[in-house]
C-alpha cells in the first residue's frame, strides 16, 4: 500500500534532520568565524557543524555548489557568502540591530565590509585553507599599514564605525585575532586598535565563537 505524505509531514522530515539552523563552519576559516560571532551576538539557537571541505566535500556539495564553507542551512532553505548569510540573519532576527538604521551608514558599512572582505580576509582566508598561515611580506605590510590607518579611529569611539556594534566588528575582530599567528606586529601607534581589540575579544560572543584550532591561534 503506498503511503502518502503531506506537506507537514515533509517539514517534520526535514526539521529532523536539522532541528536547529545549522552553520556548516571551516574550522579554521576566517569567513565562518564571523558567521559565528554575529550568530552568538543575535543568540541564535543553532547547531555549528565544523566541516572541512577536502575531508568531507560532498557534505557541502550537497548543499552549496561551490562546495566551500561557511553554509547556512535553515529549515529548506541554504545559504552561502559571507555577506549574505551575515544580512540573513540580521534581517530575521532583528534584535539587537547589527546595521545602521538609515541608509547612507548601511552603505558605508557594507562599503567597508566590501573592503575588508576583498583587500584582507579572502587573501587570508586562501591562506588558511592552505594550512599556510604565513602570508607574503607585501600582504602583511598592507594589512599592517592598513590598520594602522584606522587606529586612531578607535581611540575616539567604542566600536570599529562609531557608537554602535555592527557586522563590522564581527567581520574585523577574526582579522584581529589572528595577527599574532601571521606574523603582524603592530607598532605603538596601532595601541588603540589593539585596546579595541582586546575589549571584543573579551565579549561572550567572540570567546564562544572560536573553534579549537582558531583557539589555538594564541
Amino acid at each position: 500500500m503506498a503511503i502518502t505524505r503531506s506537506s507537514n509531514d515533509y517539514d517534520n522530515l526535514f526539521e529532523a534532520r536539522h532541528p536547529v539552523m545549522t552553520l556548516l563552519s571551516g574550522p579554521l576559516c576566517v569567513f565562518s568565524h564571523c558567521c559565528r560571532i554575529i550568530l552568538l551576538e543575535k543568540d541564535i539557537e543553532r547547531s555549528i557543524e565544523y566541516v572541512a571541505p577536502e575531508d568531507d566535500p560532498s557534505r557541502l556539495g550537497e548543499v552549496n555548489p561551490y562546495g566551500e564553507t561557511p553554509t547556512l542551512l535553515d529549515r529548506d532553505l541554504s545559504l552561502y557568502d559571507t555577506s549574505v548569510i551575515a544580512e540573513y540573519l540580521d534581517e530575521r532576527f532583528p534584535h539587537p540591530p547589527l546595521m545602521p538604521v538609515d541608509p547612507i551608514s548601511r552603505a558605508k558599512t557594507r562599503l567597508m565590509i566590501s573592503r575588508l572582505t576583498r583587500d584582507w580576509l579572502r587573501p587570508i582566508n586562501r591562506f588558511e585553507q592552505n594550512d599556510n598561515l604565513q602570508p607574503p611580506a607585501t600582504l602583511k605590510r598592507d594589512i599592517r599599514d592598513g590598520l594602522l590607518v584606522l587606529s586612531p579611529l578607535l581611540s575616539r569611539q567604542a566600536f570599529f564605525l562609531g557608537p554602535e556594534y555592527t557586522l563590522a566588528d564581527a567581520y574585523i575582530t577574526p582579522l584581529l585575532w589572528r595577527l599574532p599567528a601571521l606574523g603582524i606586529e603592530l607598532s605603538k601607534p596601532g595601541e588603540p586598535l589593539l585596546k579595541y581589540a582586546e575589549r571584543m575579544f573579551k565579549r561572550p560572543s567572540f570567546t564562544g565563537s572560536l573553534s579549537a584550532r582558531e583557539a589555538a591561534l594564541r
